[in-house]
């Protein structure tokens, strides 16, 4: 039974930082790519990050770029996402995903899905 477990939410004042972690079991992990999505309330689930199998290529929302990090450990099967100079507009409930495949910003485009974990920044 594939599991994703996402942690490291909370509540934080902006500027501060989080790290999320997301934690597989289950599956091959490190034949997957992963990504990070998060859904805010009254709105849609955005893409938020994306890292290859092999950790050697990422990609970011424009939102987020050059704040937030994806990183992964393959011998811990754990993905990561370092979430700095934080914002109010990024208060959601932060998700995992296992990529499947075609357009990496697309929630079609993933398969397995966490359960979430809730991020709240205080301004």
């Amino acid at each position: 039974q594939v599991q994703l477990i996402e942690s490291g939410g909370g509540v934080v004042q902006a500027g501060g930082s989080l790290r999320l972690s997301c934690a597989a079991s289950g599956l091959p992990f490190a034949h997957y790519a992963f990504g990070w999505f998060r859904q805010a309330p009254g709105k849609e689930r955005a893409f938020v990050a994306v890292i290859s199998w092999s950790g050697d290529t990422t990609d970011y929302a424009d939102s987020v770029k050059g704040r937030f990090t994806i990183s992964r450990d393959n011998a811990k099967f754990t993905v990561y996402l370092q979430m700095n100079s934080l914002k109010s507009e990024d208060t959601a409930v932060y998700y995992c995903a296992t990529y499947r495949s075609g357009t990496f910003e697309e929630e079609a485009s993933y398969g397995y899905w966490g359960q979430g974990t809730q991020v709240t920044v205080s301004s």
